[in-house]
């Protein structure tokens, strides 16, 4: 899903930065927490998250919650921390195009230098070639069951052309709200290329700095704080960790560490995620330290010393990610047929279902995707 081919092999070796396996394995560690929390946090028992704006009350509530540990504590933690799947996959996209494209500048790169249009078209086929199949599937289930969405002509023309992001207000012009990362993620490809495409690294930090420094004068609450998130400058951060760590990562020393170093730098990023979601002014870095303990994780576990539960974990991991694109695209289809379950009171009966559905017409689909032709650059 908008990861683009880095180059790696197949197998790990302490000394590589990210293998194609481990993208594999990020990707349906990310995928994971997505589509379980666009379920979980529909539920109104359930505490919402702070993806695009900062809600002290969600904090606090979540707070209550933990202390509390009831049975839907699961549900709680899923809802709050699940959609920070989505920078996870911002940075492996950024990772995957800087390993794909670029390089530093020198006679032979400058003179295969991908052209901008071509470009720019190419990654929007791209997308739409995974949307559209979505897109149509939701329409239809939405049509013939009970509170469909009303769209007009401008919601439908912009979801074609993913630039819905841009409209005021897109929590009212986006639906299902999940598509808002095909806007997202083509904005992202055409900075990428005007701005960041095989530039000094100052660029890429101006950018991050910029637009996530910007946030801090908004309202915590304020609609202007939710219209930036929606777009580009809301995702940045994770993207230009991405972009950065593709072309410096090698000094950095996570690629040296062995199981334990990994274990206890995953535990240490997970402690100031849950530290730093307790204020507006630390949440705003949040999503680089998902993507930093997500890397922590993967390694932790292609690290383990116990090579059958290993074998198992990475095995689990790697078929989600090969299906993370289709199941990102057909989960809200099948939210809409098993969330009225869990409404009613059943609330783990209704989640099970729903999971299991969506991944095995997730498999359908990604073989139904396999057919539409690739695009050309």
């Amino acid at each position: 899903m908008a990861l683009e081919n880095n180059g790696g092999n197949t197998t790990t070796r302490d000394s590589d930065l990210l293998t194609r396996a481990e993208c594999n394995a990020l990707r349906g560690i990310a995928i994971l927490g997505i589509f379980l929390h666009n379920y979980c946090h529909w539920l109104n028992p359930v505490v919402k998250e702070n993806e695009y704006q900062y809600f002290q009350r969600n904090v606090d509530w979540l707070t209550q919650c933990i202390a509390g540990a009831g049975s839907l504590l699961p549900c709680h933690l899923i809802s709050f921390f699940g959609h920070y799947g989505v920078p996870v996959f911002l940075f492996l996209s950024a990772y995957g195009l800087e390993r794909k494209y670029g390089g530093r500048p020198g006679p032979t790169l400058e003179d295969n230098r991908v052209a901008p249009l071509p470009f720019i078209r190419y990654h929007y086929l791209k997308l739409f070639k995974m949307m559209i199949v979505g897109f149509i599937s939701f329409t239809i289930i939405d049509a013939i069951t009970p509170g469909s969405w009303k769209y007009n002509v401008q919601q439908i023309v912009g979801q074609l052309l993913m630039i819905n992001n841009w409209y005021p207000n897109p929590d009212d012009n986006i639906w299902p709200g999940p598509f808002w990362f095909f806007g997202l993620m083509l904005q992202l490809y055409i900075v990428y290329r005007l701005f960041l495409y095989r530039r000094h690294w100052g660029w890429t930090v101006a950018l991050m700095v910029v637009c996530t420094g910007v946030q801090l004068l908004m309202a915590p609450e304020g609609e202007t704080l939710n219209y930036w998130r929606y777009n580009f400058m809301g995702g940045m951060l994770p993207f230009g960790l991405g972009l950065l760590f593709a072309r410096y990562g090698e000094r950095i020393i996570l690629v040296r560490l062995q199981f334990g170093g990994f274990l206890m730098s995953w535990v240490a990023c997970s402690f100031f995620i849950v530290s730093a979601s307790e204020s507006f002014y630390t949440w705003t870095i949040v999503p680089a330290l998902v993507c930093y303990a997500s890397v922590y994780l993967v390694k932790s576990i292609d690290h383990l010393p116990w090579a059958g539960l290993r074998g198992w974990i990475w095995y689990a991991l790697s078929w989600m990610g090969n299906i993370s694109a289709a199941l990102f695209v057909i989960h809200p289809v099948l939210r809409k047929i098993f969330i009225p379950i869990s409404r009613r009171g059943d609330v783990y009966t209704g989640l099970l279902l729903y999971a299991i559905a969506s991944l095995g017409v997730a498999w359908l689909v990604m073989k139904v995707m396999k057919k539409i032709p690739n695009p050309k650059l």
